[in-house]
């Protein structure tokens, strides 16, 4: 597996390179936005690792340019920034998944390999419910014929709602299937997330498909 780092300082990058090396990965490195841009579009790499704060071109620029450029490569943003809405910002930019610094070289690896897996992972054809359709395969959203623009954890959890079919989906349920957390962190993200999210599929539509469950949790279900 090859793992492209994008890391302007010395000591992180070559602990990484280590860490990764030392797990079984190929590693590839730049110490700039221009260079980590140019290899990640230019390379075949199973994953990037990226800083936020970058010389040249930051990281949420360089994640956003190679998501537009059409590239799928799960990415794992990494920052000395970890307050809530700076990880939104991150992985509103295309990130898949924001390990805050410091982190722990164990659960790097972790994220890491959650990465491959879930890009490995096979997924049905097509999930709807009344008018809205969604393709675990594209990511692509429709709400009556109309495209829906999802970041890729909005997807993820307009995904794990849509496969509950109909049913209540935990908040703990929500972070398993979205962030693979195994507890609950203590963070406000579901909130921030289903509300960005409802925003986007409800708004401007006459009848609502998500909803909220007092003290249980959340549905996307047509409200009978």
């Amino acid at each position: 597996m090859n793992v492209l780092v994008i890391e302007d300082e010395k000591k992180t990058a070559a602990l990484l390179a280590d860490v990764l090396s030392q797990a079984g990965f190929t590693v590839s490195g730049a110490a700039d936005g221009e260079a980590g841009l140019k290899q990640a579009l230019g390379g075949s790499f199973d994953v990037l690792i990226c800083d936020i704060m970058l010389p040249k071109l930051d990281g949420l620029r360089l994640v956003s340019e190679i998501r537009r450029r059409g590239s799928a490569t799960p990415v794992l943003m990494l920052s000395a920034r970890g307050e809530v809405e700076q990880r939104v910002e991150g992985l509103d930019a295309g990130a898949d998944d924001y390990l805050p610094k410091p982190f722990a070289t164990s659960e790097l690896l972790a994220r890491v390999r959650s990465l491959l897996r879930r890009k490995g992972l096979a997924k049905p054809a097509r999930l709807t419910v009344g008018d809205l359709t969604y393709d675990p395969i594209t990511r692509e959203t429709r709400r009556a014929g109309r495209r829906v623009e999802l970041s890729s954890r909005e997807a993820l959890l307009l995904e794990c709602l849509l496969k509950a079919d109909g049913s209540v989906v935990s908040r703990r349920d929500i972070i398993t299937a979205v962030w693979e957390y195994d507890f609950d962190p203590g963070t406000n993200l579901v909130d921030v997330y289903v509300r960005r999210l409802r925003e986007k599929i409800d708004r401007d539509h006459a009848v609502p498909l998500i909803q909220t469950v007092r003290g249980l949790g959340y549905a996307l279900r047509i409200q009978p």
